[in-house]
């Protein structure tokens, strides 16, 4: 029996178009540079090992970008659509007794805007982020850890939802119930499914 909900976000109840789809024709910062930072810099901050500000201003300064990095924070953090049917459908999982929690790789600054800024904190009861578990979603770590932290349930009473494969299989490999989130229809079809 499913007691424990857990949500991926991006992808998942954050969903729209890439956030830096226009910084190439705005800026000129392109796909290519940014993937440099995600892939070297940000995997620190990710874990908690790096503070973003810090990581990213020698970035900016290479690419050019004529503002603040508060502004280019702020930019990334504000270019979102937030999925109002599943958070609905999330409240009445809570409604009827289910425990939802966001398990979600953040870095600290991102973490709390979508906390305090975007209201999550009241629609959810609890976050799990890489940034203070310590480790990313790949790593069996970040479920066992979370798993230690809730106490109050076995792997199998645990639904995991996440648009990635890999993160799903990993949090299959320690009994979790996992499904990838592709749409809201299947969702919900999946679901009524863990119902029965």
């Amino acid at each position: 029996m499913i007691t424990t909900v857990f949500f991926d976000i991006d992808g998942v109840l954050l969903i729209g178009e890439p956030w830096h789809k226009d910084l190439a024709s705005v800026y000129g910062i392109t796909d290519k540079m940014l993937a440099i930072f995600f892939r070297d810099s940000f995997q620190a901050c990710l874990v908690g090992k790096a503070d973003l500000r810090v990581a990213l201003t020698p970035y900016l300064t290479r690419w050019g970008w004529p503002h603040t990095v508060e502004d280019f924070i702020d930019y990334w953090f504000r270019h979102h659509t937030i999925h109002e049917e599943l958070l609905q459908y999330i409240q009445q999982l809570r409604e009827r007794g289910l425990k939802c929690y966001l398990a979600t790789q953040q870095e600290r600054y991102r973490t709390n805007y979508i906390l305090h800024d975007l209201g999550f904190a009241h629609l959810f009861d609890g976050v799990f982020s890489s940034v203070d578990v310590g480790s990313m979603k790949s790593d069996p770590l970040f479920f066992e850890t979370v798993l230690h932290k809730i106490g109050t349930c076995q792997p199998e009473e645990v639904l995991f939802w996440d648009d990635s494969a890999g993160n799903v299989a990993t949090a299959r490999s320690l009994g979790i119930q996992a499904e990838v989130y592709r749409d809201f229809a299947s969702f919900a079809l999946t679901m009524r499914e863990y119902a029965k």
